[in-house]
């Protein structure tokens, strides 16, 4: 089941990408606090980079990987993650909306047997969480 969000953020979209993808690992524990990431190797993000991830949402704590499949800067972010058995493959898109505004567009693909509403307001609230820091910090 694919289920996609978005929300325009008031800055450029170089911004935008930078934090959301390039400070991945530092920011999304900061806009889902159910989420712990770390990185093996002190390394930039691009395809290939593997994050480890702890996700305690359920209440005990599921260890899992992101692992980025998709890296084109200001225009894409893809990851494919592993919480135990169960595999989501995620993307952000980086749209221009004029000089000083950008368009963030999340997707993900998840198995059937999760609940779509609560994944939904789920990932609406974390892209609020985002543009709210965004729009703050940058």
């Amino acid at each position: 089941m694919r289920i996609e969000v978005s929300q325009v953020i008031d800055r450029p979209v170089a911004d935008v990408f930078r934090w959301f993808a390039d400070e991945h690992v530092r920011n999304h524990p900061r806009w889902d606090p159910y989420i712990e990431l770390w990185l093996d190797a002190d390394a930039p993000i691009g395809v290939g980079t593997v994050i480890r991830r702890r996700n305690s949402r359920s209440g005990t704590p599921i260890e899992g990987t992101m692992e980025v499949v998709e890296y084109e800067p200001n225009r894409a972010f893809g990851v494919v993650t592993h919480d135990g058995p169960i595999e989501i493959r995620g993307r952000a898109t980086f749209e221009a909306v004029g000089s000083d505004r950008a368009r963030l567009t999340l997707s993900g693909d998840f198995p059937e047997s999760m609940e779509s509403g609560l994944i939904r307001s789920g990932m609406e609230r974390s892209l609020q969480n985002v543009k709210n820091l965004i729009e703050d910090e940058v």
